[in-house]
């Protein structure tokens, strides 16, 4: 019996895109409904009341209400295209940051875990480097006003006209402080996997070691380590996305004081600002919706993983066979 087919590296990686795109493109609602809570500030409520919205529900039915369900979707192509793009430059990097430590490196052997998440916050600062300015863009088409929208390349050449250059990368500090999600992801899991497994020891009698996760209690696990590793960096999360947002030209009627209120010179002052007028719970707006948008997704991606990598090897396969066939270049 022939041995079952596995991807290369880079299969995965297009597996892992693939799968990316199919769960974003069915909570990108959240995503929206997330950053537009994630922006909005007390001053602007009284000059945008259908852009202040009390809760993920009170945003999706005013979106609904103002802009029909194109406005659910705002920015949707620049999202899939960061998704692709971070995907991608994270997989090119990874393999850099990879290749040279195995190169540098003295002592022989597996690396350690902490070594390994050090190459994949390396690999992840590397590719927001590249990303950032999708993710600008996205930000901008998800709080544009209907009629301030506009396309990807118009959104792009607005922000370099008026910004400059860097204006495009926008929020890079927080985008680096939050490599470190992933790290605390991890901690976070194998915490609540050894507190779990203890239990399920003392409960069955079962010897600690001999203990294995099944994959309803590692979902579970993920999803619990994932949201607690999201309520210790949103904060971040929520600066790095005002520092992407350009409030609405309805600003210019606010006072000077009010003005600069909403002016950011970087993530500590957002984070200092927001406290003054909102309070601790100014930072954690549409956190809700944010995890939410991880756990669906993450369930989505754990469901589907193998159908993704199954399609990905059917994808090989039509290439090769068109290749030998000479109907596509080698």
């Amino acid at each position: 019996m022939a041995a079952p087919q596995k991807l290369t590296p880079f299969g995965d990686a297009i597996a892992g895109a693939a799968g990316a795109v199919f769960a974003n493109s069915l909570v990108f609602p959240l995503d929206v409904i997330k950053t537009r809570l994630q922006v909005q500030t007390k001053s602007l409520a009284h000059l945008n009341p259908n852009q202040h919205y009390s809760s993920a529900l009170d945003a999706f039915l005013k979106i609904l209400q103002t802009d029909g369900v194109a406005g659910l979707y705002a920015g949707l192509g620049a999202g899939l295209f960061g998704t692709v793009a971070s995907s991608f430059s994270y997989f090119y990097f990874y393999s850099l940051v990879r290749a040279y430590y195995d190169r540098v490196r003295t002592s022989k052997g597996d690396s350690s875990i902490a070594i390994e998440l050090a190459l994949g916050a390396a690999a992840g600062a590397l590719s927001q480097l590249c990303t950032l300015p999708i993710a600008v863009v996205t930000t901008r088409q998800q709080t544009s006003s209907r009629d301030e929208k506009a396309s990807f390349r118009k959104t792009l050449i607005g922000i370099v006209h008026d910004e400059g250059v860097p204006g495009l990368w926008k929020g890079l500090k927080a985008s680096l402080v939050l490599c470190s999600n992933p790290a605390i992801t991890y901690g976070m899991f194998e915490r609540v996997k050894t507190i779990w497994l203890r239990r399920k020891s003392a409960r069955t009698g079962l010897r600690f070691e001999d203990l294995k996760l099944g994959s309803g209690e590692i979902f579970l696990i993920g999803a619990l380590s994932k949201t607690m590793a999201t309520v210790v960096t949103y904060p971040y999360i929520m600066a790095k996305v005002r520092m992407q947002w350009k409030p609405p030209k309805s600003a210019d009627q606010l006072t000077e004081k009010q003005r600069k209120a909403i002016q950011y010179t970087g993530s500590i002052d957002v984070l200092r600002k927001v406290f003054a007028s909102e309070g601790i719970l100014g930072w954690y707006k549409g956190m809700n919706a944010q995890i939410t948008k991880a756990v669906l997704c993450q369930a989505i991606l754990f469901v589907g993983k193998e159908q993704f990598s199954a399609y990905t090897l059917m994808l090989f396969a039509f290439l090769a066979k068109m290749r030998a066939q000479g109907k596509i270049a080698a």
